[in-house]
């Protein structure tokens, strides 16, 4: 029924590209209309009712580009829910690539020469791109090269030139994608005036075990691995020291949940300041322990020790059981902290895929 069936992606997207005849892209135009259903039953942004669909110009140095998104709701159920809404990140990848394909076909060009000769180039980062986005970093060429040598591109175009002559249908498909995730920082998300930073609060306990909470929540991405691993590393424990937990609200601290791939660079990056926060503390006592100066204690990852004097050295389960036992004057008991969490920037992951088909005329 309408309230609790969803689709994925219903865009009706037109785009229009102008290149030279030597394949260099010079500008993007973007008409889109998004059905929506009856009503919106996605997380977007205030800002942004139709998704970050402004992506659109992927991995490649638009000079010029345009996008225009009309939202329209219909009688359909609730729409850009289902697997995977993404902000509708999906739906701009596929745009953009399937135009530059189209473009490489006008031109008589490769599809993956096309493509090298219109990446945004490693040094241009930062890059903003000309639908405002600040792109953190990427290096697209060295992305597309790797898949292409795994793949063994020239050889298969050399065989798929021989099976066409036989009339056999060989096809090889190629595509690159810019993804944007992340969605956290302030200044430029909320849903419904609620910011999108996230949190984390971590406790060390005098056996140099730790308690991690979180405000996201596990859908099966293995949170509990890598949110233990960034705070194992930050302080240098195992990942057998660290225990999540996430989700239970009577417990956990705020946060703006899971999807979009946003929980590792909210979350995660609020596990590990956090983890840094208690690192400075446990700094301290460390310098109290080896009866030394706070500016003498230097950290190697695995412990603390006396600048110069590698052989005198605690470690962080030292520390932790100091931290109820045998704090400095002046200095609160115990090990424990809080992080909030606001990105300055979303994050930018970058890939490449291949596909070689072959379809059998028979059969279809």
């Amino acid at each position: 029924n309408i309230a609790s069936t969803h689709f994925a992606r219903d865009y009706h997207m037109t785009a229009e590209i102008a290149a030279r005849e030597d394949g260099k892209v010079l500008a993007l135009r973007v008409k889109t209309v998004a059905d929506h259903g009856a009503f919106d039953g996605a997380a977007d942004p205030s800002k942004f009712p139709a998704g970050l669909f402004s992506i659109v110009t992927g991995s490649y140095d638009f000079k010029a580009a345009f996008v225009e998104v009309d939202g329209v709701h219909t009688n359909k159920p609730p729409g850009g829910v289902a697997y995977r809404c993404s902000f509708r990140v999906t739906e701009a990848a596929y745009l953009i690539e399937r135009v530059m394909d189209v473009l490489a076909r006008r031109l008589g060009m490769d599809p993956a020469e096309l493509r090298m000769r219109n990446f945004i180039r490693k040094e241009q980062f930062p890059y903003r791109s000309p639908t405002g986005w600040v792109y953190d970093s990427g290096d697209y060429e060295k992305t597309l090269t790797l898949a292409l040598e795994r793949i063994g591109y020239e050889e298969l175009r050399r065989e798929q030139a021989e099976r066409r002559a036989r009339g056999e249908f060989m096809g090889i498909g190629i595509s690159t994608f810019t993804e944007i995730v992340g969605a956290g920082p302030s200044h430029t998300f909320d849903i419904l005036g609620l910011k999108m930073f996230d949190s984390a609060q971590i406790r060390v306990h005098p056996t140099g075990k730790v308690i991690a909470r979180l405000g996201v929540r596990h859908q099966g991405q293995g949170h509990e691995t890598t949110f233990a691993q960034i705070i194992a590393e930050e302080l240098g424990l195992t990942v057998d020291d660290v225990l999540i937990e996430e989700g239970d609200t009577d417990t956990a601290p705020y946060g703006l949940g899971t999807y979009a791939s946003r929980s590792t660079p909210t979350a995660g990056g609020a596990a590990a300041l956090c983890a840094r926060r208690i690192r400075q503390k446990a700094r301290k006592i460390a310098a109290h322990l080896l009866e030394v100066g706070e500016d003498d204690v230097v950290w190697d990852g695995t412990a603390f020790s006396v600048q110069g004097l590698p052989g005198r050295s605690v470690t962080m389960k030292d520390v932790a059981f100091a931290a109820y036992t045998n704090v400095p004057e002046g200095l609160e008991p115990g090990l424990e902290a809080s992080y909030y969490y606001d990105p300055p920037n979303l994050t930018f992951p970058n890939g490449a895929y291949i596909a070689v088909v072959d379809i059998d005329k028979g059969t279809g």
